[in-house]
């Protein structure tokens, strides 16, 4: 069951299974059938708190079924109690169908006949009845419609679209019959409700609740392969080209300026420091150039750059690997839990990348440690989001949420950890560390050079906020639509935008951090080592600063474990952020000073 603006407080699964779980337990969903076989599922309902399950029993592949009792239960104090809660959070029960989570039909806000889908259906609702005063009303009768693709040769079927209209339905019966029970407000030769019978079920101390439901079968022209379509229909997409658009405009702006850099000033530069011929015009010159000694001289703490900076190289391979995957459609919807399966064994394989990468900077560096570097690089980073992560989900196993990531899953991801990725970021380590030293295009001076006085736009901390601004304004509208689908229960399937935005952002963080490090160099600043991997990296202060935003506008979060996991978990995305941003713009500013310092001609 899902919240509806609250995240995290699961209580329990609805979804599709052959036999009764045991209690408490998560239940695995139904992964399919043989086409035009008798196919009969158990859709079953778990609330741990009030300690009972809902059946929603057998029932046959394209056989229609009336209108049916499942079961009756009495609520209690603490039942009530539980109830009102989820219809006031707006919770959301979610089954699932041969793959297919159940879906309400809606219409589409743009006001076209089309259908889209809102996914799961709600426990109940608050609302006035006969003139009474705003009442708790639960959805007490579920009506399927299940739609098919028959093979006309072979007259086998498969299901493509699971659909439910819930209603909240006050049961009456003469005789309660625990083997052959029967409403007189349900019809068990038709389909459908005893016309006139649209008392709700309230939702009250003492009252009986009387669980049915129905089956239709419908066939569709929907193809198996076309089944999602409907799930995944965009009712935005104009909003998403805005946010490219919006991002295209931040690049073009940034581009200009590094183009009027590289091409006018740059230019002019290299070309007058290359026409200096005499002494005293050489001790005048000024700029860029008379920091040339010292802007390749081993920052402070250049082991922990190096560590980042390798950490960065594994997250960037990851994600423009799983997003390429899922731009080819390997990762469909219907393999649940395959995005991150693939996000998580991509980054294990991908710490040679880290090792090779960390290693290549640090004998930069003239660093001799290079084992201690490689186990910093290897448990640094995943070792601060383990720790988080297993924090957070104690505190899930300590609400008995079904959400919870189950202890051997906790181990198997040690595993891969200890087992894979550790040995391929060593691995790499060697193999970047065998390799020759990158050579500096000039030398730097054995006594540092002093940095005047920097003027207050040019100071650290200024600058490295400002740096942070455009990257994020790239991707902040497409930061919404994943937010909303991380925690509103939303499918989020738009990987050919979400590419463009990775690509605006790469663009973005190199142009900003080139920008501000020529900047820095003309102030005679050479400090530019660890200030080009946090301009950059601090669009992820934004992003925190952003989700603490989104927490107050768009979620209604009362708990204190629910408020805890949703910033424990948008800090582990934050710093992973950091992390990427931070890498690309050390890159390119990396790229953007030997570039530069290789075209003139130094004594």
């Amino acid at each position: 069951m899902d919240r509806g603006k609250k995240p995290l407080e699961q209580v329990g699964e609805w979804t599709t299974i052959h036999k009764k779980p045991n209690k408490g337990k998560q239940i695995n969903p139904n992964q399919g059938f043989t086409p035009n076989q008798g196919f009969t599922p158990i859709l079953t309902g778990f609330y741990p708190n009030q300690g009972y399950y809902v059946h929603y029993p057998m029932f046959e592949m394209r056989e229609d079924q009336p209108c049916k009792v499942v079961c009756r239960i009495k609520l209690d104090a603490e039942s009530t109690k539980n109830f009102k809660e989820k219809i006031d959070d707006e919770y959301r029960v979610n089954m699932i169908l041969d793959n297919l989570p159940v879906a309400v039909l809606r219409q589409r806000r743009d006001g076209s006949q089309s259908t889209t889908y809102e996914h799961g259906f709600r426990v109940g609702f608050k609302g006035n009845y006969a003139g009474s005063k705003e009442k708790y009303f639960i959805n007490n009768h579920l009506s399927f419609r299940v739609m098919f693709h028959k093979d006309t040769e072979t007259d086998a079927a498969r299901i493509v679209g699971f659909e439910v209209t819930p209603n909240s339905i006050n049961h009456e019966y003469k005789d309660w019959d625990e083997k052959n029970p029967q409403v007189t407000t349900c019809n068990k030769d038709t389909k459908n409700l005893v016309p006139g019978s649209t008392v709700p079920q309230e939702v009250d101390l003492g009252k009986e609740v009387v669980f049915t439901y129905d089956v239709t079968f419908k066939e569709s022209d929907i193809k198996w392969a076309s089944r999602w379509d409907t799930y995944l229909l965009m009712n935005d997409d104009q909003i998403h080209w805005f946010s490219i658009i919006n991002s295209l405009m931040i690049v073009l702006f940034l581009s200009g300026m590094v183009a009027m850099i590289m091409m006018r000033t740059l230019y002019k530069d290299i070309s007058n420091y290359n026409q200096l011929e005499t002494q005293d015009e050489a001790q005048e010159e000024t700029g860029w150039k008379l920091v040339h000694g010292d802007v390749f001289r081993a920052p402070n703490n250049y082991g922990l750059l190096c560590v980042y900076v390798g950490t960065g190289v594994q997250i960037f391979a990851m994600t423009l690997v799983t997003m390429i995957f899922a731009l080819l459609g390997f990762l469909s919807p219907s393999n649940r839990g395959g995005l991150m399966t693939a996000m998580v064994l991509l980054w294990v394989f991908m710490g040679i990348f880290a090792g090779y990468s960390s290693a290549r900077l640090y004998k930069m560096f003239k660093g001799t440690e290079w084992k201690r570097n490689t186990l910093k690089t290897a448990f640094m980073f995943p070792g601060v989001l383990f720790v988080i992560f297993f924090v957070l989900n104690a505190l899930i196993w300590g609400e008995q949420s079904s959400g919870a990531v189950p202890f051997g899953t906790m181990i198997a991801l040690v595993c891969l950890w200890f087992g894979i990725s550790v040995p391929l970021v060593f691995v790499g380590s060697y193999l970047g560390f065998k390799k020759p030293a990158i050579e500096d295009p000039v030398k730097t001076n054995k006594i540092p050079r002093q940095i005047p006085e920097q003027a207050w736009y040019m100071k650290p901390l200024f600058s490295i906020l400002i740096g942070g601004i455009l990257p994020f304004g790239a991707v902040f509208i497409e930061l919404f639509f994943i937010l909303t689908s991380i925690w509103l229960n939303q499918f989020y399937y738009i990987f050919g935008f979400l590419f463009i935005v990775f690509i605006i952002l790469i663009i973005t963080c190199a142009e900003i951090t080139i920008v501000l490090c020529y900047f820095q160099l003309c102030s005679e600043d050479y400090y530019w080592w660890w200030r080009s991997y946090l301009t950059a990296g601090s669009s992820a202060f934004y992003l925190f600063l952003y989700s603490i935003f989104y927490f107050f506008t768009k979620l209604e979060i009362t708990k204190l474990v629910s408020g805890i996991l949703y910033f424990g978990y948008m800090v582990i995305v934050s710093y992973a952020f950091f992390v990427l941003t931070g890498t690309i713009g050390f890159y390119a500013c990396f790229w953007f000073v030997r570039k530069i310092y290789s075209s003139v001609k130094i004594d």
